[in-house]
């Protein structure tokens, strides 16, 4: 009995001894140390480097568990958010706004993507039929836009810096892409905006471009953001979210045809596009800036989307990036 005994505490020595050896972040347990997130996402290129995360374990790199909810509208992102049924999503700092109007509730926590030269994010486009060829031929023009929405004020903010006036510029509410889409191939639309790469599918189809955001990154970008719960409650889990995004961006950007299978797979990019649809280069970890955040409030406060200031330091939070 005492050999057995013996035996016993030698091989649970042992094992203590093994466990204590093993490399930090090892075992079944680590890829779960700070929790789960749940993150709505709309088919759209911004989330890219979330889907390469996934793909490359890099969540699970980084000790987080993350729960991709794919959703066909920001409608219904936002009753997920409302609801605490997503934690987290890919919006604008707008979106953040009006989330916050009463109380905060979310977070902006990193660019997500940003224009850049090259690569717009929205693009002001023409029918083909209409015979607009640059913004001076915008004025008095109906555009279709998603009004209230980071696409208006986009389009206003670019023909403004072109020289229109705001009696110039005028937009006719077009909600659904697809419908702005077909509008402007028939000619019925002579103008519209369109998000990357449905701009490029409707270049190709006959559409002109007049102008993108490229030139005016401050107007075009998207955020990752959290609400302030999940934030306060698990900061840790969301800081390793972002280093796993980070690392995913510059897989990414290093090598941007890596990826081809998931543009198709995850529905990000129109078939017809896949072989020649350039993917943009996306921003390391930053956040926007307050006078960024600023412009966008004074726009939306104009529209009347927003009677009072919402605070920038409440609602962009830095301190999580890696």
């Amino acid at each position: 009995m005492r050999i057995t005994h013996s035996f016993f505490f030698v091989l649970l020595a042992l094992s203590l001894v093994l466990s204590a050896c093993a490399p930090a972040g090892s075992g079944e347990g680590a890829n779960e140390s700070t929790g789960t997130l749940k993150v709505a996402t709309l088919p759209i290129i911004d989330t890219l480097p979330m889907y390469v995360a996934e793909a490359e374990g890099l969540f699970a790199k980084h000790g987080v568990t993350v729960e991709l909810i794919p959703v066909a509208s920001a409608p219904e992102r936002d009753q997920l958010l409302s609801a605490g049924q997503a934690d987290g999503t890919i919006n604008e700092t707008l979106s953040v706004m009006l989330f916050n109007k009463d109380a905060i509730q979310m977070q902006a926590v990193r660019y997500a993507l940003r224009p850049t030269e090259g690569f717009g994010h929205f693009f002001i486009l023409a029918s083909g039929k209409s015979g607009i060829t640059d913004a001076q031929g915008l004025k008095g023009v109906e555009i279709g836009v998603s009004q209230g929405t980071v696409i208006e004020y986009v389009t206003e903010r670019l023909l403004r810096a072109e020289g229109l006036s705001s009696d110039e510029i005028k937009t006719i509410a077009v909600p659904k892409i697809p419908d702005r889409m077909a509008l402007l191939g028939s000619g019925e639309l002579a103008a519209g905006v369109l998000p990357d790469p449905l701009a490029s599918l409707a270049i190709s189809q006959g559409a002109v471009k007049v102008l993108d955001d490229s030139t005016h990154p401050e107007y075009g970008f998207s955020v990752y953001s959290f609400r302030k719960e999940v934030v306060d409650k698990n900061p840790t889990a969301v800081s390793a979210f972002l280093a796993a995004i980070e690392e995913a961006t510059s897989l990414i950007n290093a090598d941007p045809t890596k990826y081809t299978s998931l543009l198709s797979d995850k529905g990000l990019v129109p078939p017809p596009l896949l072989e020649t649809f350039k993917v943009p280069t996306f921003p390391a970890g930053e956040i926007p800036t307050e006078e960024e955040w600023n412009d966008a409030l004074a726009w939306a406060k104009e529209k009347g989307m927003l009677t009072v200031d919402v605070s920038y330091s409440d609602s962009v939070n830095g301190t999580l990036l890696p």
